[in-house]
């Protein structure tokens, strides 16, 4: 008989392979989304200001005809 000689120590076949591979990607997972839980909280301590847009003529995409629709005053 044949002598097994593709025997090796840390082989990655079979259960021990699969189990790794769904580690990493579960760590990849949770990694993913922790940084999207960072982002939107930063997100929403943080929002947009539209104050430091001083001049409407460096804003593309709108026109100087138009902007009396592109900014409205927030009531508070």
């Amino acid at each position: 008989m044949a002598e097994n000689t593709k025997r090796s120590l840390f082989g990655l076949n079979g259960i021990a392979g699969i189990l790794i591979s769904i580690v990493g990607l579960l760590v990849i997972l949770v990694t993913l989304m922790l940084l999207v839980i960072v982002t939107q909280r930063h997100g929403a301590v943080n929002p947009y200001d539209p104050s430091v847009i001083r001049d409407i003529n460096n804003v593309k995409m709108i026109s100087v005809e138009n902007k009396q629709f592109a900014f409205q005053k927030k009531d508070k």
